[in-house]
């Protein structure tokens, strides 16, 4: 393809030439006689189309589906065959057309875009068919010019101008012809109401853009809309062409990838025969759906609810594509309002264009100008059902007539679709495709010559307007806009996909207004933040402000599985009762509620997030902080006889494992691990062992030095600062070795305990060796009994230097709280056997810091006259306790 391309661009370089050739060609392919007698052969029929022009410096092309069909004819191959009859004109395209000249004669009477340049037009109506878009696309191409003389069409050896560029149709299927056939030429087209999605393949349509978003888009943000409102149960209906078949099977497909059903999916026939359409309706009621799309242009949604009308069929949510989601020709007429009301759809963003309803409403047959639009008497004779005396194909049929127009008609005491500017959306398409053109044709004209896009960086000829180098230009087209909106187009020739969410309702006057509900931006890359909906101000078909429900089958109730239907989609089932048996539940499961399932069990553990989690975090901080507390009072008092008395040294290291103790709680708290199940046991034996050393050294040196009586005894310097280190040392490195050997051998780890009758699960930390456990223990215990007994002895010392009653009272709570700790944790179950655990370290913990420090502190900050060197030596032995 590539290579046809450059060989029919560089060896046959006029586009006339081009169509001649492909017109040779079809003749070739398509002989209508071999007789010789050349008036009988095959060869182009002559203009017949009529078309309404401007003269400028440029032309653009334009084509507009003004009427909504073309009659049928008989054609008997033998002559020329008649003149084509269109008929339904249509006011809203009507008013398209008008905004493409409002545009050109905007941009000619500014100057700003393009000085000293007049921009004409030479637009033709395609009257909704293919084969008169091509026609017309072929007549802007160059046609021959034809004149009438009698009954004979002789041809005129002159040809029409052909335009660079032309803009249209509106309809997919029109533009699928056309852009094929401008694709040849290589002649920029730009839709404005074209969404399918088979358009943006650049390989089949390499000059076709748009300023219409592709159904694509489209179809993505209607599945965003299913999904968003949970609705598995949807019913498709789209148009015979190219817009509904391929934006319906996009959406069918995408739907279903959700898990969404599709309860049916038919076709509305272009004939719009009676008979398919009820053959629709039927469908619908068998379906049970409650939501259903229509995929189709207006024409065709007005055609099936014109029957849905006739058969009462109510209580339908309809969807809309964007095709008919703001149609007046559907939402004006008061017969579709107790259906259609609540409709919900995507529409592409309108614009208020200041000025276009005066340039409107100036049509008028009297005009000087009038003469030269071939449409404006079709136009005027259907707004005022009135006749001007003017023979026009879209006359009404034989033995209908309708009264002669006035001349005192007025458009502005009309209210109508085409003066209706309130939801300038497709128009506003135009009128971006035409300021689109305009700014492509003003870079085109600033090229710097040597700066080029082109061969040997050069510029196009201002003068000669080449069609593909203006489509050069048109791709790199980006501006902002009066309205502040940034138009370009992509890789593709799409512009940027914007939608509003569109909700029929109905005012207090009775009239249908569109009411903006949402967006939906196809830019955004995050599916999350693509659709936004104010569901608050949506009503529902019926007034209804409940989001309505389509499921095929509802939720089974408690007791009853789902049975699928044979040759039903998985949405459809049907509910049956359980057997009479009952299945048991793995260990891990529990039976629900409704004894229909079996569902994990709960896991229970000590949590940070549990009240009894909370509250012992709480307690161990509070502990560590009062410990720090005293260690800064201890620290600014170093200096003062009652702490250097108490040997300063071990008290600080014993503040230090007191904090170490209160902090290890916290390892018992939190969902078990390998990690913090060994952390949790070694962390509190070292630590209390820690601090029982220091408490043991502290007293083992006060009874040494106060029982070596003899004067010049040696003893008491076995006892000093480095041998109290040394036993602190000793029995902290037994506890260390104890704890390596239970890590290597049969470390700690998480456990599982899954009570057969219970709904929960006990996550644990199992000890891994009960030995080693109880080793680590009663290591503790024995210090603690030792540190006791020493305490003890010593408790009628001389008061000045007596730290042993204190330690006796703090061994005592000591023992008390680990001798009540053994049979508590035995009968605790589950969780609470670690809470068990948790609340001895702290309790020990609080009665150390409590017996040992309290009373320094207070005679520190509370009785500093007894805090002197006089008042400690001046005291005599106790003979208490």
């Amino acid at each position: 393809m590539a290579f046809l391309r450059l060989f029919w661009m560089g060896v046959i370089p006029t586009r006339r030439t081009r169509f001649v050739l492909l017109s040779f060609v079809l003749n070739l392919l398509f002989p209508c006689n071999s007789s010789p007698d050349l008036s009988l052969q095959c060869r182009m029929i002559p203009n017949t189309m009529p078309v309404l022009e401007k003269k400028g410096d440029i032309i653009l092309g334009g084509l507009f589906s003004l009427h909504d069909m073309v009659e049928e004819q008989s054609l008997p191959f033998t002559s020329h065959p008649p003149k084509s009859k269109c008929t339904r004109f249509n006011f809203r395209t009507f008013r398209w057309m008008q905004t493409m000249i409002f545009a050109i004669e905007e941009i000619n009477k500014e100057g700003k875009l393009l000085p000293n340049i007049t921009v004409g037009y030479k637009i033709y109506d395609s009257c909704s068919t293919p084969h008169q878009a091509l026609k017309a696309a072929m007549e802007l191409m160059g046609g021959e010019k034809s004149s009438e003389v009698g009954e004979k069409t002789q041809r005129n050896s002159t040809c029409n101008e052909s335009v660079p560029l032309v803009i249209g149709d509106g309809g997919s299927t029109q533009s699928l012809v056309v852009a094929r056939f401008l694709g040849v030429f290589t002649v920029p087209q730009i839709s404005y109401f074209s969404s399918c999605a088979c358009l943006s393949d650049k390989k089949q349509f390499p000059a076709f853009l748009r300023t219409m978003p592709s159904d694509f888009f489209q179809v993505d943000a209607l599945v965003q809309l299913v999904k968003h409102f949970g609705w598995t149960w949807v019913g498709v209906i789209a148009g015979d062409d190219a817009y509904g078949r391929g934006g319906a099977n996009i959406f069918a497909n995408e739907v279903t990838n959700l898990g969404v059903c599709i309860a049916f999916h038919r076709i509305i026939p272009k004939n719009r025969q009676q008979t398919e359409i009820l053959s629709i309706i039927s469908v619908i009621r068998l379906s049970g759906a409650k939501v259903i799309l229509v995929f189709a242009v207006e024409q065709d949604a007005a055609a099936l609810f014109d029957e849905v009308q006739r058969s009462e069929l109510t209580g339908i949510q309809w969807l809309a594509s964007e095709a008919w989601s703001t149609a007046a020709v559907l939402s004006t007429p008061e017969k579709y309002h107790h259906i259609l009301q609540g409709t919900v759809g995507f529409a592409i963003q309108q614009a208020n264009i200041p000025g276009l309803r005066d340039f409107l409403l100036r049509l008028n047959p009297s005009r000087s100008d009038a003469q030269m639009d071939p449409f404006l008497v079709s136009f005027w004779e259907e707004v005022f059902q009135c006749s001007l005396g003017v023979q026009t194909a879209s006359r009404e049929k034989e033995g209908e007539s309708k009264p002669p127009c006035s001349g005192k008609e007025d458009l502005g005491n009309v209210t109508n679709i085409y003066s209706d500017v309130s939801q300038l959306r497709i128009s506003y398409n135009v009128y971006k495709a035409v300021y689109a053109v305009a700014y492509a044709l003003k870079a085109m004209k600033s090229c710097v010559k040597g700066e080029g896009p082109f061969f040997q960086r050069s510029c196009a000829d201002p003068d000669v307007i080449q069609p593909w180098q203006l489509l050069h230009y048109l791709k790199q087209v980006q501006y902002l806009n009066s309205f502040a909106s940034e138009i370009k187009f992509d890789e593709n020739g799409d512009p940027a996909a914007m939608y509003d969410l569109v909700n029929w309702q109905m005012n207090p006057n009775g009239k249908i207004e569109f009411i903006n509900i949402g967006k939906f931006d196809g830019m955004t890359g995050d599916v999350k933040q693509k659709l936004y909906i104010h569901e608050d101000i949506i009503l529902w078909n019926g007034n209804r402000t409940r989001v309505p429900s389509s499921v095929c089958s509802t939720i089974c109730p408690p007791g009853t599985r789902k049975a699928m239907r044979p040759s039903f989609p998985v949405c459809c089932y049907d509910c049956v009762a359980y057997a009479i048996e009952c299945a048991q539940c793995p260990p891990e499961f529990w039976s629900n509620a409704e004894r229909t399932a079996c569902i994990p069990k709960r896991v229970e553990f000590l949590s940070f997030r549990d009240t009894m989690g909370i509250t012992l975090v709480a307690i161990s901080f509070i502990g560590s902080f009062s410990t720090c507390i005293v260690v800064l009072i201890f620290f600014c008092n170093r200096t003062t006889p009652i702490v250097r008395a108490n040997n300063s040294t071990l008290s600080f290291l014993l503040l230090l494992s007191l904090t170490l103790c209160f902090l290890c709680s916290l390892t018992f708290i939190g969902q078990p691990s390998k990690w913090s199940c060994m952390l949790r046991h070694t962390a509190f034996g070292i630590s209390f062992v820690l601090c029982i050393s220091c408490i043991l050294g502290k007293t083992l040196v006060v009874l040494v030095a106060f029982n070596a009586k003899l004067p010049g005894s040696n003893v008491i310097k076995w006892f000093g600062p480095s041998q109290q280190k040394a036993i602190i040392a000793i029995c902290t490195v037994t506890q260390v070795l104890i704890c390596t050997v239970w890590l290597l051998i049969a470390p700690p780890a998480p456990r599982q305990l899954i009570p057969r009758e219970e709904d929960f699960i006990i996550l644990l930390c199992d000890e891994g060796s009960y030995i080693a456990f109880a080793l680590v223990l009663s290591y503790i215990g024995l210090l603690a009994v030792l540190c006791l007994f020493l305490a003890f002895l010593a408790r009628k010392l001389p008061d000045s230097f007596n730290e042993a009653r204190l330690i006796t009272f703090s061994m005592l709570i000591f023992c008390a709280v680990w001798i009540a700790f053994i049979p508590a944790y035995i009968s605790s179950p589950g969780k609470y056997a670690t809470v068990t655990e948790v609340f001895a370290i702290l309790a020990s913990s609080y009665g150390l810091l409590g017996c040992i420090f309290a009373p320094k502190c207070y005679m520190i900050l509370l009785r500093p006259e007894k805090n002197t060197r006089k008042h400690l030596m001046s005291k005599a032995p106790s003979s208490k306790f």
